[in-house]
């Protein structure tokens, strides 16, 4: 039986070799250069942690929606070339320039605070987010002409370099992503008349990388994938040849024989119906474990799979697992490679009604991440 370290109730391993190897699949499956995604603590899994294994697999810039979260990467003396695209209204982008954060910019005014916060001998960066028909940010295509020349003229004078053109696809349907991608290369156009021509385009993020290969463009944003989950519905982590960073486990913390018709957690939205054995799990939604998959967020214990038994609760859960042989100190895995025989993130996303990112990047921090390589 499978047991945590001494002392600890419950954890995340991360496979940071797992990383590495779904960066270089992705590059070899688009042919294409990989912007990593490791905005929200590398969905959960460790900013830092998940930025060294993608580079070591290939990419060869990293995405973070922040500058806040950029400059955390450089503090951890990570000097690969850096974007954060998302600015606190009138945000100070002295910092960021400083050390080399390029920006993302989805507005006039946005490219002008850049453009001052150049130093004598080193522009800005930027990556000038067009709005392609995902209504957030980016600049509207009536504004085109007016930042594209205004950009023009600071990339002459020193003050940016333009690194990049970007957007966002709604991934709602293949032809609402080709409709947005004619709208992209149309404002490619646009720049390109008015004496832009930045060595990157990039729109695809990982589910139109994946299947929309028109979309590539040469440059792609991976976020899920790295960290080996899939966004498609119906093809799998596996089906994609890619493998899941990250395992959630606990160590069962108690366990009671209870007779039949005993109620289980608050509410007691759940009656044993036989003499039974309650296992109780030290993970709750405090945790990030959705307490909307009560009743049915899938466990393993001892290799045999069960269900959450009543309600989340705040710190833990309990499981009942009938007559198996369960004990104080076994391991419980909530999700983690299904082909090790562990449930799959998205069997929680299911349960909870939501999708398998948010179930990775809820994981709180009370949960130690502990990194391996495999």
């Amino acid at each position: 039986m499978s047991r945590l370290p001494a002392g600890t109730l419950r954890e995340a391993t991360i496979d940071v070799g797992a990383i590495e190897d779904n960066v270089r699949h992705l590059r070899r499956l688009t042919g294409s250069e990989v912007i990593a995604v490791v905005k929200a603590d590398g969905y959960g899994h460790g900013a830092v942690r998940s930025a060294l294994g993608a580079l070591a697999g290939g990419a060869t810039r990293l995405g973070v929606a922040d500058i806040t979260e950029a400059l955390a990467l450089r503090r951890a003396g990570i000097d690969a070339p850096i974007v954060a695209w998302l600015h606190a209204p009138g945000a100070d982008f002295a910092e960021a320039a400083a050390r080399g954060i390029e920006l993302g910019i989805s507005s006039l005014d946005q490219l002008q605070r850049a453009a001052a916060a150049a130093s004598a001998d080193r522009p800005v960066g930027v990556h000038l987010k067009l709005e392609t028909g995902l209504s957030r940010n980016g600049i509207a295509p009536e504004d085109y002409r007016v930042v594209f020349a205004e950009a023009a003229r600071l990339e002459r004078i020193g003050r940016v370099r333009v690194i990049a053109l970007f957007s966002h696809l709604s991934n709602a349907s293949v032809d609402d992503d080709r409709a947005a991608l004619r709208a992209f290369e149309e404002g490619i156009g646009v720049a390109a008349s008015l004496g832009l021509a930045p060595p990157l385009r990039h729109l695809a993020a990982t589910h139109a990388a994946i299947d929309l290969p028109e979309s590539r463009l040469g440059c792609v944003r991976i976020g899920i994938g790295i960290y080996g989950l899939s966004p498609f519905a119906d093809r799998t982590s596996a089906d994609l040849g890619l493998r899941p960073a990250m395992t959630l486990r606990g160590a069962v913390a108690a366990v009671r024989r209870v007779t039949a018709g005993k109620g289980v957690s608050y509410g007691y939205d759940y009656r044993t119906e036989r003499d039974t054995t309650l296992a109780l799990v030290p993970l709750g939604y405090a945790d990030g474990v959705p307490r909307q998959a009560s009743g049915a967020g899938p466990v393993v214990i001892g290799g045999r799979r069960f269900t959450v038994a009543g309600r989340i609760a705040m710190d833990q859960f309990v499981v009942d697992v009938g007559d198996a042989p369960v004990a104080v100190g076994d391991e419980a895995v909530l999700f983690g490679d299904p082909t090790l025989g562990a449930p799959a993130a998205t069997e929680w996303a299911d349960a909870a009604g939501t999708i398998n990112y948010e179930i990775v990047t809820r994981v709180g921090p009370r949960v130690a991440r502990r990194q391996v390589s495999e």
